[in-house]
């Protein structure tokens, strides 16, 4: 039995585009049964797999089991990136970071996977209808993290849903949606939060509800979920766990819980480091707080969702006001920047030894140049053409392959 921070779980999602028009593929059971020799849902890469959730123009690559470190795992994941890009190139096809594709229009260009699983995706499409952004098009790094027990599962859940707000401030990188700058940061958490509207109980305020158990959290959130789903889903397809919409669940299946408000960056070395000085965060948090989970579980749902959607709009540039969750950060100060609380973050980390020289390098480069979103922005014209867009994101792309961060040319 894993306890907590013994191993890391790693997902990262990126888009399959024509190399050309940079528009979607909806190829990825092509890619899967090329890599594989046969339509498969996954398929093993070493200590990695590839698989498809939902969208046919949507790849997943992730660890296929429980790492004890992250040592080495952004090599493994940028050289199947590479490996992945020389199997799409035969059909003049490429790998597109971020959260959000610029201009895909979900309406018109979804395509669901059709085979196994298609039954669950399905009942979504029926009972949500995924034909919008907030299903059909985004892209994130799942962060995964175990507990042993109830307790351990307590402590750990209190501290992921207390500093959630803080992530979309590290992690933005949707600024554009339906081909224009929106003014938000994060539009994939933006449109995330509507897509069970029809449900609400389902995806909650994405931040999690205080819970002081296992029992409480299946009875309370899962089993109001249930509930709620069953009027509309009376065959129980959708009664499973990972229905839950919440920015971070609990998987008691495997026994962890998974963080999804990250959006996916431009290539796999921001991704790993960001996994980094979010897990040293949280274990900071548990240690700090493992004999007074009651003053993390005493914030508000409200509260600390209102604190979430301020840095979704804002990401890093957001201020921070309210001295008492500074003070709980272990920050004194009665007012500061998001970006500034994940350098303060950021040093901790590396001198508890969280971080490797890679890691410290990539968040130098996201404290000196801010979110992937702003760097978009910064590349852009307030105005975009297709044109403007298709620069910038054929760069995330040519990023992604080489497996360099983003920074916006010299001189805009």
């Amino acid at each position: 039995m894993l306890r907590l921070f013994e191993a890391f779980g790693i997902e990262l999602e990126y888009m399959l585009v024509d190399a050309a028009t940079l528009g979607v593929a909806p190829a990825a059971d092509w890619l899967l049964a090329e890599a594989a020799g046969e339509v498969t849902g996954e398929y093993l890469s070493g200590p990695l797999a590839w698989n498809n959730e939902l969208a046919l123009h949507v790849v997943e690559l992730k660890l296929a089991a429980p790492a004890a470190s992250l040592d080495g795992a952004s090599t493994a994941f940028q050289a199947d990136v590479v490996r992945i890009d020389g199997i799409l190139g035969s059909r003049s096809l490429r790998l597109m970071p971020g959260g959000m594709h610029p201009w895909m229009d979900p309406d018109v260009e979804l395509r669901l996977w059709p085979h196994e699983n298609r039954e669950i995706y399905a009942a979504f499409d029926r009972i949500f209808s995924c034909r919008g952004h907030g299903w059909a098009n985004l892209q994130s790094m799942h962060l995964n993290l175990p507990f042993a027990d109830d307790a351990e599962f307590t402590l750990l859940h209190a501290a992921t849903r207390f500093m959630l707000p803080l992530l979309p401030g590290l992690a933005a990188s949707s600024p554009v949606m339906d081909a224009r700058l929106t003014g938000t940061a994060d539009n994939r958490l933006a449109v995330y939060r509507k897509n069970c509207a029809r449900i609400p109980s389902v995806t909650g305020a994405v931040v999690p509800e205080p819970v002081t158990g296992i029992a409480q959290y299946q009875r309370e959130i899962l089993g109001r979920i249930y509930a709620d789903l069953a009027p509309h889903d009376p065959e129980g397809v959708l009664a499973g766990e990972w229905v839950n919409a919440r920015g971070a669940i609990a998987r008691f299946e495997r026994m962890a819980l998974e963080i999804r408000v990250l959006d996916v960056q431009e290539c796999p070395r921001m991704d790993l480091a960001f996994a980094r000085v979010v897990a040293a965060t949280l274990r900071s948090l548990c240690e700090r707080y493992h004999g007074d989970v009651a003053m993390l579980n005493a914030w508000r749902t409200s509260d600390l969702a209102r604190y979430f959607e301020a840095t979704v709009a804002g990401a890093e540039a957001t201020e921070i006001h309210d001295r008492r969750y500074l003070e709980l950060l272990g920050c004194r100060s009665a007012g500061t920047r998001v970006g500034a609380v994940w350098g303060l973050l950021a040093e901790r980390a590396a001198a508890a030894g969280a971080l490797d020289r890679d890691a410290e390098r990539a968040l130098e480069h996201y404290l000196r140049h801010g979110t992937l979103a702003t760097r978009i922005v910064t590349a852009l014209p307030a105005e975009p053409a297709r044109a403007d867009l298709e620069r910038v994101y054929r760069q995330l792309c040519d990023c992604l392959a080489a497996g360099e961060p983003y920074a916006p040319p010299a001189g805009r």
